[in-house]
């Protein structure tokens, strides 16, 4: 039993599949989660520049990437290589310390700004959510790349 399902996770998915496969079922809600980030920061006053500047560029790059990866897979350009699944374990891993690293800053950000506008912290409040959910499904994802790439 072991062996089919280690048979089944070393093959790469393209084209629909994508969406009914382990673990790249994420690519959605990465994409969902990510976005909402970018819009929730976005709408905001960006007071200090410095931290939300990293935010709005890790949520913006990890979208942009993430779409590019997912028609990447989706249009089947991997040709169930190795290769392309160790790229999917390294990109996805990178991605999820680059969401941790900003979802730290902006709840840093977010915390300094408890006496401010109610408005505007809560929406900040919400990009510190939607960026935690974010780390957590890029990491969920980076664990399962990895055990897809190791059973190639």
């Amino acid at each position: 039993m072991a062996s089919t399902t280690a048979q089944h996770m070393g093959n790469l998915p393209s084209g629909i599949g994508i969406c009914t496969t382990i673990p790249d079922i994420f690519y959605i809600p990465e994409l969902v989660f990510g976005g909402l980030v970018w819009t929730l920061v976005a709408s905001t006053l960006v007071i200090p520049s410095n931290p939300l500047g990293w935010v709005m560029f890790v949520s913006i790059f990890c979208f942009v990437m993430t779409f590019l990866w997912m028609m990447i897979f989706a249009c089947g350009g991997h040709r169930n290589s190795s290769g392309w699944a160790a790229a999917d374990f390294a990109y996805h891993g990178l991605a999820a310390f680059f969401y941790l690293s900003s979802s730290v800053a902006l709840a840093s950000v977010t915390l300094d700004k408890r006496g401010g506008d109610l408005r505007i912290y809560r929406i900040d409040i919400s990009a510190v959510v939607f960026s935690y959910v974010a780390t957590l499904l890029y990491f969920i994802h980076t664990i399962l790349s990895a055990i897809r790439w190791k059973s190639f």
